[in-house]
C-alpha cells in the first residue's frame, strides 16, 4: 500500500493541481491509516476494517493526550476515500469509495469583524513612517479589501500588484487563477510602503526582524503566514477586540461585508476563489441574521 500511497500523493500535486500543503495533509492522514492497519494490501481494505478504523480515530490520543476533533476525523476519512477513488480509476481492486460514509459536521459559526472593529484594528497600528508600521497598515488594508488567503498573500511579489488599476491576478487553491481587486485605501498604503523601501527585493511584504545581506532574492526576508497571524492577533488585542482574529477572519469579514451590502453570492464565490458555492453559502447564515435585524428594526408590523 505504501508505494500506491506515494503514487496517489504525486497524482494530487501533478495531475489534480493540489497545493503542496494539501498533498502533505493527505499523506499525513493516510499514514495514520497505515499506523492503524499496517501496510495492508489494498484489496484487504474492507467495510469492517474501515469501521474499526473509525472507532480507532474516535479513541485516538496524541502524545499530549489530546483527542481528534470530529472534523479532523472526517478529514482522515476523506483522504482514505480519495485514495480509494484513485485506485478505482486505475482498476485496482479495493473497497468502493462511496462505501465510506462521512460523519455529519456541525460547522462553527463564521467569525467576522464588523466595520467598526476593522476601523479599530486599523487605528491600532501606530501612525508613523517606520517600514514595519507602513507595511502593517498596507497588509491589514489589503487583507480586508481583497479577501486573499494568507497563503496567497505571502506569495505576492511587489511586481504582482498594479496599484493604479487596483487589480491583479492571484493563483489560489487547485492552481486556479482569479482576479483580485483592492480599494483605493489599500493601493495608497501599499504605494506609501513601497516608496519608503530602499531595497530591490521581490517580496511585497518583508520581515524586518530578519536581515540577511547575502539573500538577493528576498526569500529569506519574505514575511511568513505565521508572522502575519501573530501580527494580526497582536493588533486585535491592542484594539480591544476580544474575538479570535486571524488573517482568515479578515477574509470572512471581506465576504460578509460584500453580502451585507447587496453583493450576490455567485460574485462573492468568484472573488473568494471557492470552487463550490456550498463553501460560500456558510456566510448566508450571517447575512440572514442581519436581514432579520433589519426586518425587526424597520418593519411596521407588530
Amino acid at each position: 500500500m505504501s508505494e500506491l500511497l506515494l503514487d496517489f500523493i504525486e497524482h494530487l500535486e501533478v495531475e489534480r493541481g493540489r497545493s503542496s500543503k494539501t498533498s502533505e495533509n493527505y499523506r499525513r492522514y493516510l499514514e495514520r491509516f497505515i499506523e492503524f492497519a499496517g501496510d495492508v494490501e489494498v484489496q484487504n481494505i474492507t467495510n469492517e476494517l474501515v469501521r474499526k478504523y473509525r472507532l480507532w480515530l474516535n479513541r485516538y490520543e496524541g502524545d499530549r493526550g489530546d483527542e481528534l476533533a470530529t472534523i479532523t476525523q472526517a478529514y482522515h476519512l476523506i483522504a482514505l476515500r480519495g485514495f480509494l477513488h484513485y485506485l478505482s480509476k486505475r482498476d485496482i481492486v479495493s473497497l468502493t469509495p462511496n462505501k465510506i460514509e462521512l460523519p455529519k459536521i456541525h460547522r462553527k459559526q463564521v467569525t467576522f469583524l464588523h466595520y467598526e472593529e476593522i476601523e479599530r484594528l486599523r487605528d491600532a497600528v501606530p501612525e508613523d513612517d517606520t517600514l514595519a508600521h507602513l507595511r502593517d497598515r498596507a497588509l491589514i488594508e489589503l487583507l480586508f479589501s481583497s479577501g486573499l488567503r494568507v497563503s496567497e498573500l505571502v506569495n505576492l511579489d511587489r511586481d504582482h500588484i498594479n496599484t493604479k488599476r487596483r487589480e491583479f491576478m492571484v493563483r489560489g487553491k487547485g492552481q486556479k487563477d482569479r482576479p483580485v481587486f483592492i480599494s483605493q485605501a489599500a493601493a495608497g498604503y501599499i504605494e506609501s510602503y513601497l516608496a519608503k523601501r530602499d531595497d530591490t527585493l521581490a517580496p511585497l511584504f518583508l520581515n524586518y526582524s530578519r536581515n540577511n545581506q547575502t539573500d538577493t532574492s528576498g526569500s529569506f526576508r519574505r514575511l511568513t503566514a505565521r508572522s502575519i497571524q501573530r501580527m494580526i492577533a497582536n493588533y486585535a488585542k491592542l484594539a480591544g477586540i476580544t474575538k479570535h482574529v486571524s488573517p482568515h477572519t479578515m477574509r470572512h469579514s471581506f465576504a460578509t461585508d460584500l453580502l451585507m451590502n447587496g453583493a450576490d453570492i455567485r460574485s462573492v464565490q468568484s472573488m473568494l476563489g471557492h470552487s463550490s458555492i456550498a463553501t460560500t453559502q456558510v456566510y448566508t447564515h450571517v447575512t440572514d441574521a442581519h436581514l432579520k435585524e433589519i426586518y425587526e428594526k424597520f418593519h411596521s408590523g407588530e
